[in-house]
């Protein structure tokens, strides 16, 4: 009985398992292709099927001689990779430069209808050409406006042409400037009254600037508009803001509290105020080097422009630039190389000497509208090898037969070379002065042997900077590249009268005081401002105020306390009546921007800055005659 129970339970779970059923259908589903290497099948008939076969079976015949080899190892691959290389990608450099246009409403309206208006004056011979043009379109087939609209048209030949409406417009446009410019004659004195428009109009845009650059009151016209009164009033309100501002740079930079209450409570505060920039497109990008003031026309400024280290070096400019037109240089004189200094005759005002980095002297005529050379050093077998880093046109009297006194030219050269120029049917020159570089001057310890002295690679030592004396032209100082200052006379060639040594570094620039004419000032590469007695050979003061090159000094004429500097990061004016210590005003470059050389405005209380950019900016120095009448 229990048997027959198991089967009839079996029997029962069988059919409730068939009731319970599931059918499962399996379909593929369609290929996805994760590599595929596809295979060169070639064709026997084709050209290089003889050459395939024939590396196939060398390709054969080489796996079944390996298979022999006792060092052959079988494996899936054997792929030879090829040595690493290096692969340098050059470029020229990107200049980025920044172009603007003035546009008016006027503008916008006439290029907007340009394509509308009608010529206004038409001359025959421009009447007779479009009438024969008429004749020629109306023998062509007959098109209608969609067919111009679609631009394909057939011709009999079978030629397709491509006419659209924008071409009509400038063909026609062409022909309607082509009218007037035949219909209007041109003046022959055009050019100069372009000229005299463009003075009057460069006067009117810097009349405000130009007379607190000449210490005259800025006139206001009284006709002005009370719908400009506001456009105005932002002007004044933007020009207080301004001021407001240099003010606070200024008393940021005294740190003295003393020197600081004095000076709210007694005088005003002394600001450097931007008044513009000679700079155009031309010479963006190019460092200045030089500037210096024609000695005739107090308004006439020459600049060069050229790098200081070798590699940033290109072709250099020296400009003239004029009062009368801050916006474009007067002359322009493109040199082969970089200018790095520069400077006007006295005796010639026209002429204007031009020192390069390759060590050439070029003179040219500012008279002449050419930027042609005058006279050239290239072919003087004396010329100079290194760069010429200062020149000076010098009046002197030695003595020489006829009286009265020569102007004479004198450049300092890295070559270690003071030379004279002359001119006869050439530029030619002889040397003043070969400076010989000074053996290092140790003092040998008690009991130590005394060393053998090293020996110099070049036994001159390279000019950096030299000054005439202001009374007796006969002295001058010269800089070398070894910190050390030399003073020399004329008359006795290749003699060193005095060594002044402190500076650690090259030494940039020496300038005598032209008031008191005993003290003269240097700066260097070591940051330091050194202040010098003409009979004592060590320094009187020393003046670093930033950890910064010290690139250019200058005296002001009408103060012997006053002195300006510039370094790489700001232009500075010291006064020694008030502070020894700092200075009394500064002013901080742009980030991007270095101060290379500084110049003291003639007969005007101004001071010009050049910058790495181009630029020459224009400050007026205000408030210095309070400070230091409070200070005497």
């Amino acid at each position: 009985d229990v048997q027959v129970r198991q089967e009839e339970i079996k029997e029962e779970l069988t059919k409730a398992d068939l009731d319970r059923r599931v059918d499962i259908y399996l379909t593929e589903t369609e290929t996805i292709w994760i590599l595929v290497l596809p295979a060169v099948v070639m064709s026997t008939e084709s050209e290089d099927a003889e050459r395939v076969l024939y590396r196939n079976k060398v390709y054969t015949d080489m796996c079944k001689s390996k298979a022999d080899d006792d060092r052959f190892v079988e494996k899936t691959v054997q792929t030879i990779n090829g040595a690493t290389k290096n692969k340098e990608v050059q470029c020229d450099r990107i200049i980025m430069e920044d172009k603007g246009k003035m546009v008016t409403s006027c503008g916008f309206y006439d290029t907007f209808n340009a394509s509308e208006i009608e010529p206004m004056f038409k001359t025959e011979g421009s009447t007779d050409n479009k009438t024969e043009k008429a004749t020629e379109t109306s023998s062509k087939p007959h098109t209608t406006k969609k067919q111009d609209q679609t631009t394909p048209v057939s011709s009999n030949k079978g030629s397709t042409t491509s006419v659209t409406l924008e071409s009509a417009a400038v063909a026609k446009n062409q022909e309607e400037e082509e009218c007037q410019s035949e219909a209007l004659p041109i003046p022959e004195n055009l050019q100069e009254g372009l000229f005299f428009m463009e003075r009057i109009l460069m006067e009117n845009i810097f009349q405000p600037k130009l007379a607190a650059y000449r210490q005259f009151p800025i006139l206001i016209d009284p006709d002005v508009t009370s719908d400009r009164s506001g456009t105005e009033g932002d002007k004044k309100e933007a020009k207080q803001e301004n001021v407001d501002r240099q003010k606070d740079e200024q008393e940021e930079a005294f740190t003295d509290p003393s020197i600081l209450s004095a000076l709210k409570e007694t005088t005003p505060i002394p600001t450097l105020e931007w008044l513009w920039s000679y700079a155009c497109g031309l010479t963006n990008g190019h460092s200045i080097s030089s500037m210096a003031w024609s000695k005739v026309n107090p308004d006439l400024l020459a600049v060069g422009y050229g790098a200081f280290d070798f590699k940033g070096q290109k072709k250099g400019l020296a400009c003239c630039w004029s009062l009368k037109n801050p916006m474009w240089p007067e002359r322009i004189f493109q040199c082969e190389y970089g200018v790095t200094a520069l400077d006007f005759s006295m005796a010639s005002p026209n002429l204007l000497a031009v020192g390069m980095y390759n060590g050439s002297v070029t003179i040219y005529d500012v008279q002449s509208c050419n930027d042609t050379v005058l006279l050239d050093s290239s072919e003087s077998p004396n010329k100079h090898t290194g760069p010429v880093w200062q020149l000076r046109w010098v009046e002197q009297d030695r003595g020489e037969a006829g009286g009265g006194k020569r102007e004479r030219l004198f450049c300092i050269s890295a070559d270690g070379r003071i030379t004279e120029w002359y001119i006869q049917k050439r530029l030619d020159c002889t040397d003043l002065m070969k400076i010989k570089r000074k053996e290092s001057e140790k003092k040998r310890l008690p009991g130590k042997k005394e060393r053998k002295s090293e020996a110099l690679i070049s036994r001159q030592a390279a000019g950096m900077c030299f000054d005439f004396h202001p009374k007796d032209t006969n002295f001058y100082l010269a800089g070398t590249e070894e910190g050390c200052i030399y003073q020399c006379s004329c008359s006795r060639n290749g003699q060193i009268l005095k060594t002044y040594r402190g500076h650690k570094g090259p030494v940039y620039k020496v300038t005598w005081n032209p008031l008191s004419t005993d003290m003269f000032l240097s700066c260097s590469a070591d940051w330091s401002i050194i202040l010098w007695h003409r009979d004592s050979q060590t320094p009187v003061l020393t003046f670093s105020s930033a950890s910064a090159f010290v690139h250019d000094i200058m005296w002001s004429s009408k103060s012997a306390f006053m002195f300006a500097a510039v370094n790489e990061s700001r232009v500075e004016i010291w006064d020694l009546r008030v502070s020894i210590l700092e200075p009394v005003l500064s002013r901080f470059a742009s980030p991007t921007v270095k101060f290379t050389s500084v110049l003291f405005a003639k007969n005007t209380d101004c001071l010009l800055v050049g910058d790495s950019q181009g630029e020459v900016g224009v400050f007026l120095l205000q408030n210095l005659a309070a400070l230091n009448s409070s200070k005497v």
